[in-house]
């Protein structure tokens, strides 16, 4: 039995668990995550009957199976998946696993941004698929997210969103969100690994709303403080300040410094 301790740090609070994963069993496989610190995934598993049979769960009975569903309060890196299962005497086969990808930036629990990723199970494989496994039964597939930045309410809080993008074998950003595919025999017994990067910089969520200075990023003003939008529409000389998620007011982002030379 392999086993993974994980170490998640989650705003102010620090989460440590243990993940294990049992080799050898032939209807499962092991999912696990390299992230960047204070992320955390959660994984919904869907399953659909095994062709040939005519049971119909229903709503309520083919529920999805969820890991990390608390991912702030409890995370396990590493899960296990089944390949097949039964409810209700329906004999069920997965059908792919939805990827929430989360992460924190302050230390509120509204403080954190999400995104999303897909495991996909087919019949067969295209040249675009990444379902391959190495000698020791490991498969990657990776991406990488970016922290988007922007204003919100009256008082021009700091806000940001996460965008995920997929990443190819040299880590280039391409198009989608982080995506693999595999066929039902390549899984039993191996391990999928996804591995989350994080952009070196931050941009601006909204173009035409923040400035770029030696520094930093300055919010322009719009019409007033009480504009909502505020596009700067060629004035970068009326500049306003904002709040940092921990309530400190700034007049530039990330520093919170002020610089008097702009630069459209």
């Amino acid at each position: 039995m392999k086993c993974v301790i994980q170490s998640l740090t989650l705003g102010s609070c620090l989460a440590l668990t243990v993940g294990c994963s049992a080799r050898g069993k032939s209807d499962t496989f092991t999912l696990t995550a390299d992230m960047p610190p204070g992320f955390a995934y959660v994984a919904k598993v869907t399953y659909v009957p095994v062709p040939g049979q005519s049971c119909n769960l229903g709503r309520y009975n083919n529920v999805k199976q969820q890991f990390n569903r608390e991912w702030w309060a409890e995370y396990k890196a590493t899960v296990e998946i089944e390949i097949h299962r039964a409810r209700k005497g329906c004999e069920l086969v997965l059908n792919g696993i939805d990827l929430e990808i989360n992460g924190v930036y302050g230390k509120d629990f509204g403080d954190s941004g999400g995104d999303s990723g897909f495991i996909a199970v087919r019949d067969y494989l295209d040249a675009r698929d990444k379902g391959t496994f190495n000698a020791a039964g490991e498969s990657q597939f990776s991406g990488q997210c970016q922290w988007l930045f922007r204003t919100s309410g009256k008082t021009r809080i700091l806000r940001k969103i996460l965008d995920c993008k997929n990443t190819d074998a040299q880590g280039n950003v391409t198009k989608g969100r982080p995506f693999a595919a595999y066929t039902l025999d390549q899984l039993p017994g191996k391990t999928v690994k996804l591995e989350i990067k994080l952009a070196d910089e931050e941009e601006p969520y909204m173009g035409d709303t923040w400035v770029k200075v030696p520094g930093g990023w300055k919010r322009c003003m719009g019409e007033n403080f009480e504009d909502q939008y505020a596009f700067c529409y060629g004035n970068y000389k009326d500049f306003s300040t904002f709040k940092m998620p921990d309530g400190s007011s700034c007049t530039i982002y990330p520093g919170c410094t002020e610089n008097k030379e702009v630069t459209p």
